[in-house]
């Protein structure tokens, strides 16, 4: 039994008898009376368990709960060492997904789950020590506007939100009702009802200037509605009208394409020659254009016609910088 089972236990048996004798923790537990004073010590030190010593019961038990202090709780307790472990793994990975905008919410989290492992210190040493995320063109977002877009969207309020267009090179000023938070390809975006067009748009929250919670509450898009629209084009960036794409990728880039999931609708086959033909839908092309793009001679699109003809104007283009 390790310290995270044991810790479980007395919790238990305080909470189930009024005055539990130190005899019956020693032999219900398997320990000694020096691991149980280590463990006694670490329910009150680390999870403010109001546990006394009883004279008359000559025993310990729980005292009556009051309003001053911290509150007693066991967060984390019904967790083995393994699954803790897991557990300061993930919020590691989410503080490096976006450093800053979450950490001050994971702190005591991190610190109270850190404080029922045996070695804290050492533990979550070795997570930072030995597990890394490599970022590729990351856009970094205020931390400020990320927990304002948060709350709007959790609460079900309206935002205002003031934002800079990278198209446009625009900046303005729309009240949204949030949906959804996405994080895609190293950038969070924010799917919303926008009440100036009266449809769903998207927004990069690295392009926001400012955002304000609005004292109105949300409208909401049908779930049905909203899957169709983010789910049956291709990329960030769908719609409903969708059309198909045929794209064949060469043998020696068609192993690389295979192992990538480009769309959940997508149909793909190996050829005779080893060639990999890959058929998926789009609604908007930008994105689809980037990435077929990077495969460069390793991969052809054969339909539809329109954008066969805008990749042949992009390499055309691209030539041209190089006379």
């Amino acid at each position: 039994m390790n310290q995270t089972e044991r810790i479980y236990h007395i919790d238990k048996l305080l909470r189930a008898n009024r005055c539990v004798p130190v005899r019956r923790f020693l032999d219900e537990l398997g320990i000694s009376i020096a691991t149980f004073k280590r463990d006694l010590e670490h329910l009150r030190s680390h999870l403010n368990a109001p546990i006394e010593w009883d004279r008359e019961g000559r025993g310990y038990r729980l005292a009556p709960p009051t309003q001053a202090g911290p509150r007693y709780e066991l967060p984390g307790v019904w967790f083995n060492a393994s699954e803790i472990h897991a557990l300061l793994t993930i919020e590691h990975l989410l503080e490096h997904i976006e450093p800053g905008v979450l950490q001050p919410h994971f702190s005591a989290f991190r610190a109270r789950l850190a404080g029922i492992l045996e070695q804290p210190e050492s533990a979550t040493r070795e997570i930072e020590r030995r597990v890394f995320i490599h970022h590729r063109f990351k856009r970094l977002v205020s931390p400020r506007h990320f927990e304002t877009v948060v709350q709007a969207l959790l609460r079900r309020q309206r935002l205002r939100l003031t934002h800079d267009s990278r198209f446009t090179h625009q900046t303005t000023a729309r009240t949204v009702s949030p949906q959804r938070l996405i994080h895609y390809r190293e950038v969070w975006y924010l799917v919303a009802w926008c009440h100036l067009r009266e449809a769903v748009r998207t927004f990069a929250l690295d392009n926001l200037v400012a955002a304000e919670i609005l004292n109105e509450p949300a409208s909401e898009v049908d779930d049905t509605e909203l899957n169709a629209l983010l789910e049956n084009g291709y990329g960030i960036w769908s719609g409903k009208e969708v059309k198909w794409a045929t794209l064949r990728f060469h043998p020696s880039s068609a192993r690389w394409a295979a192992s990538e999931i480009w769309h959940c609708d997508q149909r793909a086959h190996f050829e005779a020659d080893g060639a990999y033909l890959l058929e998926l839908p789009y609604s908007h092309d930008e994105e689809l254009l980037m990435d077929i793009l990077r495969y460069g001679a390793g991969c052809t699109v054969l339909e539809p016609p329109e954008l066969r003809a805008k990749v042949c104007e992009r390499l055309d283009a691209a030539r041209r910088n190089y006379p």
